[in-house]
């Protein structure tokens, strides 16, 4: 009877073990596999003007697993967008969890790294940066110093609003994961490489719904309102005489030179030196302000013009996923693209690409510098060669002219 209710209790566990797994959704997943084609359109915008960047299907010059296999963008300079398509869904009372993985192996200085997601219908054929997105998340690098964040924009009703933090992106030229969780309850995470780098709320982190509060428009500041936090000193009076103590005054210590010549050189003076009587311009010592208020600040009210939502984080029609973006210098390749419902499930499969394969990949980024320093040494070394080559000919060149003069 005992292990009747041992193998009871054991079919339970394990049916409400996978009702749970069944509950959680992927919506889309994309490791571009064979067929990966099938599934993503190239748009042909900016072909017409020869600006259309073409994409490689890599695993990049140096990877943890050569098998797996990314988009590449190839030509500098060019305008990039490609979409897929999923099956229309609503993330209402679900947590939205959108995650890539992208390595920039060209030392990128500026260009875009990020992906979008898009509700609604589009023309795949003519997808470009013109088209409204709910989503558009990643890394954004412009510049040295400037620019290198992470860009999370969200549109609300048809508005898009910037991410009002900063948190810094990768930069150098090994894979990293991103992921974007956006949780029923408006509260949101970002994670780089698994770890979260910035948690918060959509209320606060972005201005996509008009403050509660607001200044009062019609508060005034009274006549009265002191602000200065300190005033003169009105017991400290200038002291008599003060402006005819002079700067400067005769050496006392001077004395004029024996052989000096009244009648060639005139009366003779002793140079001057800064009188140390002399203590500069006066200046009216400063007290606390006993009538010290503050810095004035209209008070704030009810803002008249707010309305909760509480389905602010919702995205009702998600149906496509694209990448959309411009870049100076090419070589930034994306994998590993899921969107769920299931935090836990995106975690596990950065460790099983990403983290897997990390220490392996920057052991290859590793070889591949090393191959490439020796290659342009022995590249240098050749060219020093030709040059010393051609200065040795040079010489003989000029023996065998002076040899002929001899002669002649």
């Amino acid at each position: 009877m005992a292990w009747r209710k041992a193998e009871v209790f054991s079919f339970i566990f394990l049916a409400l073990y996978f009702l749970c797994a069944a509950s959680n959704e992927v919506f889309f997943e994309e490791h571009f596999d064979d067929g990966w084609e099938d599934r993503w359109v190239v748009s042909d915008w900016r072909k017409q003007d020869y600006m259309a960047g073409e994409w490689n299907h890599t695993s990049g010059k140096w990877s943890g697993d050569y098998e797996d296999k990314g988009i590449q963008t190839t030509e500098d300079y060019r305008f990039y967008a490609i979409s897929a398509e999923f099956p229309e869904f609503s993330n209402k009372d679900k947590t939205l969890v959108f995650q890539f993985s992208i390595k920039h192996e060209q030392k990128i200085n500026c260009g875009g790294g990020y992906m979008k997601l898009i509700s609604g219908e589009i023309d795949q054929n003519n997808f470009n940066s013109e088209n409204p997105y709910s989503i558009m998340f990643g890394p954004d690098i412009c510049g040295r110093d400037t620019k290198k964040i992470v860009q999370a924009i969200l549109s609300y009703n048809g508005t898009n609003h910037s991410f009002k933090r900063k948190v810094s992106c990768e930069i150098d030229q090994l894979t990293h994961v991103y992921t974007f969780i956006i949780n029923p309850d408006s509260t949101y995470s970002i994670l780089i490489d698994n770890e979260e780098k910035a948690t918060g709320s959509l209320y606060t982190d972005w201005d996509l719904l008009p403050p509660k509060k607001i200044k009062d428009p019609e508060a005034k500041k009274p006549d009265d309102w002191d602000e200065k936090v300190y005033i003169s000193d009105p017991e400290h009076k200038k002291p008599k005489g003060y402006d005819d103590i002079p700067k400067v005054i005769p050496d006392p210590n001077a004395k004029m030179p024996e052989d000096w010549d009244v009648e060639k050189r005139g009366e003779w003076r002793a140079p001057r030196i800064p009188n140390p009587e002399y203590k500069g311009p006066w200046k009216q010592k400063k007290i606390k302000n006993p009538n010290y208020k503050g810095k004035w600040r209209a008070p704030e009210i009810d803002n008249p013009e707010y309305k909760d939502d509480p389905d602010v984080y919702v995205y009702p029609n998600l149906r496509y996923v694209g990448i959309e973006l411009w870049q100076v210098k090419s070589g930034t390749l994306f994998d590993n693209i899921i969107i769920c419902d299931d935090p836990e499930y995106a975690k596990k499969l950065a460790e099983d690409t990403w983290g897997k394969n990390k220490d392996i990949e920057r052991a290859e980024f590793e070889k591949y510098e090393k191959k490439k320093q020796e290659e342009e040494t022995r590249v240098e070394e050749e060219r020093n060669d030709d040059e010393d080559d051609d200065e040795d000919g040079d010489e003989d060149s000029d023996a065998d002219q002076e040899a002929t003069h001899d002669e002649l």
